[in-house]
């Protein structure tokens, strides 16, 4: 009985290691081609973080750092400031004046953008984040806003939103909620 399990060893088992490498060596070999052919991402996909803007332009964004406070691996750190009639940044009493995301220590994990009661963070499907420094990994605020669109003003400026837009954000709805329930 030793004698069989000698041999088994000493022939058999390489060859059945072998077994994977010969089964794979003559499959089609697939490429990616990365850099040059990237494939789009699913809809839902968390990556780069990205503050939004009002369609005046002012910021979204009013400092209260509960995105900060939500976040598991402490990668936020935000400082509100008060906004003046002579400098507005948002339609709210304060914004946020300084934000940073460490993506060094960023896990992409969304809870950020869960805790925003402003909808002002939000995440983009852009999922290049590498880059040769540590510092540059480090985004500022002026990295995270999105970009001025067309009939948007650079704040700081007074508010300009539209009749309906305005009143939504002061609390002045035209019409009630729908009703959980349909009718009896």
């Amino acid at each position: 009985m030793a004698e069989s399990e000698n041999r088994k060893e000493r022939f058999w088992d390489p060859v059945a290691g072998f077994g994977v490498t010969f089964r794979t060596m003559f499959k089609k070999v697939v490429t990616e081609q990365y850099p040059f052919e990237k494939t789009p991402t699913a809809p839902r996909f968390h990556g780069r973080h990205q503050l939004n803007r009002w369609p005046d332009g002012l910021e979204k964004c009013i400092g209260c750092e509960l995105c900060a406070w939500a976040c598991p691996a402490d990668a936020i750190y935000v400082e509100g400031g008060n906004n003046t009639e002579d400098e507005r940044f948002s339609p709210g009493e304060r914004f946020g004046r300084v934000y940073q995301i460490n993506y060094l220590r960023c896990i992409l994990c969304g809870l950020c953008i869960e805790a925003c009661p402003t909808r002002a963070l939000t995440m983009t499907n852009e999922y290049e984040l590498a880059d040769t420094t540590r510092a540059d990994l480090i985004y500022e605020k002026s990295d995270l806003l999105a970009p001025l669109l067309p009939g948007m003003e650079q704040p700081p400026h007074p508010m300009r939103l539209g009749a309906d837009e305005g009143d939504y954000y002061r609390g002045a709805y035209s019409a009630p909620a729908p009703s959980e329930r349909g009718p009896k």
